[in-house]
This record gives C-alpha cells, sequence and structure tokens, in this order.
C-alpha cells in the first residue's frame, strides 16, 4: 500500500510538471500504458477483458475519466499538496450516495467526522489565496465523482477480476482521452516523452499495487495508508514545486484527513 501511494504521488507530480498540456492529454497518456500492461496480464492469465458487468464497468470508465480530468485540471490552478488533500473528501460523497442509492447505514457519529472534513476544506479555501472557487468546485467534483465510482464498484462486486475493472477504466480514458488529444493537444517535445512514459509506468505499478494490497489484508486495516500521499504531496510540493503552506491551510488539510481517517476507524470497528 505504501509502494501503491509512492507511485500515485510520483502520478500527481508528473502531472503538475506537465501543466502546459491538456488535461485530456495527460488522461490519455497516463490511460494507454496501463492498458497495455494490463491487457498482456489478462491474456496471460487467461482472464477475459471484456468482463461480466459491461454496462457497470463501462459507467465506472467515464466516470473515473471525468473524476481524473477535473483533477489533472485542478491540479493545474492550484497547489499540489491542497488538491491531493481535497480529493480525499470523496469518501463523504461515496457514503451520501451508498445511503441514497445502496441503502447502507450510516451513524450519526460519522456525520460529525464529515462535518470536520468539510469544514478543513472550507478552511483550507479561506486562508490560501491561490485556491480559486472555480479550483476548489474542480476539485470537489473530482472528489463527487470518485465517489460514485466507489458505489458502482461495490455494486460490480467480486463478479469481475479488479484489473477488468481498471482494464475498462484506462481503455475509455484511451478513448475519450486521445479524441480531445487530437482535438485539442499538442506533440510531446524532448524530455517530456519520457515524463509521459513515467505517468503510465507510475499509474501501472500503483493500480496494481493498491489491488495486491486488498487482495492480501482487510480494507479497514489498510485503506489509512493510503493518506500517506497527502504527506508525500506536501513534501513534493515543498521541494520541487516551492509550495509553501500558511498553519491555517495546514490545520485544514488536518481536519480534512483526520475526519476522514476517524471515518475509517468507525466503519473498521463496524465490520
Amino acid at each position: 500500500m505504501i509502494y501503491s501511494t509512492l507511485a500515485f504521488t510520483i502520478l500527481n507530480a508528473i502531472a503538475k510538471h506537465l501543466n502546459g498540456y491538456h488535461p485530456f492529454q495527460l488522461v490519455f497518456f497516463r490511460s494507454l500504458f496501463t492498458v497495455v500492461f494490463c491487457t498482456i496480464y489478462l491474456k496471460h492469465q487467461s482472464i477475459s477483458i471484456l468482463g461480466n458487468e459491461r454496462k457497470l464497468l463501462i459507467a465506472r470508465g467515464v466516470i473515473g475519466v471525468l473524476s481524473m480530468v477535473s483533477f489533472f485540471y485542478a491540479l493545474q490552478l492550484m497547489p499540489f499538496g491542497s488538491a491531493v488533500s481535497l480529493r480525499y473528501l470523496a469518501p463523504v460523497f461515496a457514503t451520501m450516495m451508498g445511503l441514497w442509492f445502496l441503502k447502507e447505514k450510516v451513524k450519526s457519529i460519522q456525520w460529525l467526522f464529515f462535518l470536520m472534513a468539510f469544514g478543513g476544506a472550507v478552511l483550507l479555501k479561506g486562508f490560501d489565496g491561490r485556491i480559486s472557487l472555480f479550483a476548489l468546485c474542480l476539485i470537489l467534483c473530482s472528489a463527487a465523482l470518485v465517489g460514485v465510482v466507489y458505489v458502482l464498484i461495490r455494486k460490480i462486486g467480486m463478479k469481475d477480476h479488479p484489473l477488468v475493472i481498471i482494464n475498462y477504466f484506462m481503455s475509455i480514458g484511451v478513448l475519450i482521452g486521445g479524441t480531445f488529444t487530437i482535438l485539442y493537444g499538442k506533440m510531446p517535445i524532448g524530455t517530456d516523452w519520457w515524463w509521459f512514459l513515467g505517468m503510465g509506468i507510475a499509474g501501472f505499478f500503483g493500480q496494481l499495487f493498491v489491488t495486491q494490497a486488498f487482495q492480501m489484508a482487510e480494507a479497514n486495516k489498510i485503506a489509512p495508508i493510503s493518506y500517506l500521499e497527502v504527506v508525500f504531496s506536501l513534501l513534493l510540493g515543498f521541494f520541487f514545486f516551492g509550495e509553501t503552506h500558511s498553519y491555517w491551510s495546514l490545520l485544514g488539510i488536518l481536519l480534512i484527513i483526520g475526519g476522514m481517517l476517524l471515518n475509517l476507524v468507525v466503519k473498521g470497528r463496524e465490520r
């Protein structure tokens, strides 16, 4: 899980570095190499790439791509660590949607933790002038769409192999991202080709490691480790992008992560 978190942090940092390219172009290259690796693996394991729950798989892929585009766009408009932190509000939206669509129960104390996390988001936005209202809306849209993805994955359940789900997601990313790349993208130059390759490799290993982690251990025990991504992102933002944060902004980030971790603890005890 730690390896996965590092891989996704590197992927996002590269996306931030390549901010001169259209977000859909970032989606295309991020997806392309993962599709290649996933397809080779699925063929080697004699697993059908078409899957079983095809409508749900397609819906998961489209919504996942829209979330990724929103996130990459937000990365170009706001500090790296702040964008990653705000995206971790996704479990709030997932819980709300699970309540409505899957009839899942939510404990009263969980709402308190969600309020705590949203308070952190308000604090972060209010004390960081680098975060525009448009950028905040983009990152919250990305988090909300990730919440929808969580619900769809729960609907799919064990009916499809995890890498089949990932392969659908990345294949749709190639199709949608490739279309917009043709229309609005530009040809990568020089070392940018290596950065794009790095995005694909980091994305594949991030997905591979997180899938293996959830197959080897209980979700409530390893999911909190993913929040190390915020720490890694803040460090990379400081050392590579020269980003600093006020104490109030850091308190906002701490409230977001704290609220989500406490929610995980409650859900873990319930299980």
